[in-house]
């Protein structure tokens, strides 16, 4: 527990920039604008995968998230609780071992309807990604709406992302 506290303090740090302006502050340049195209593989043989057609027709969430990554392990538990109320979520697990990917899935749950393994980062790259976790609502037509930089907390579900996910027509 102290490791997670330790950690999201530690995150809390690196998420402020010059002049106490979040990371969040920094603009995006794919907001309204179709999610890049990718298919990556499933975090272990056999697996699914996940592509960029799994997100038509639809308003998700993309996750980006890694075993190693405490900020990840902090939000998990929120997106949990997105995937009981039926927000499909999908992730791309980064630069990740597949037995760690696992054993974090396998520890805290699995809330993904699909997982992407990008072990060379290509996929987080062309999506602008550049701290982690980073989530991404995407509309039915599969643009990116919201970039949200950092773990997930509860007041970024309530004032954020549900409504937007509401307003765009879960």
């Amino acid at each position: 527990m102290l490791t997670i506290v330790l950690a999201w303090v530690f995150w809390s740090y690196l998420g402020e920039i010059k002049d106490g302006k979040s990371i969040q502050d920094l603009p995006s340049a794919l907001i309204d604008k179709p999610a890049p195209t990718f298919k990556l593989p499933g975090i272990s043989a056999g697996d699914k995968g996940f592509d960029s057609a799994d997100l038509k027709g639809r308003v998700a969430l993309v996750n980006v998230w890694a075993s190693w990554c405490p900020p990840c392990r902090v939000e998990h538990p929120l997106l949990m609780q997105m995937a009981r109320e039926g927000i499909p979520i999908f992730g791309i697990n980064y630069k990740d071992k597949p037995d760690a990917a696992m054993r974090f899935l396998t520890e805290l749950g699995n809330p993904y309807q699909a997982i992407g393994a990008d072990r060379s980062g290509r996929v987080a790259i062309d999506w602008g990604v550049y701290g982690y976790p980073e989530t991404y609502v995407i509309d039915a037509k599969g643009h990116i709406r919201y970039r949200h930089v950092g773990p997930i907390m509860p007041h970024d579900l309530a004032e954020k992302i549900r409504p937007l996910i509401k307003a765009l027509g879960k």
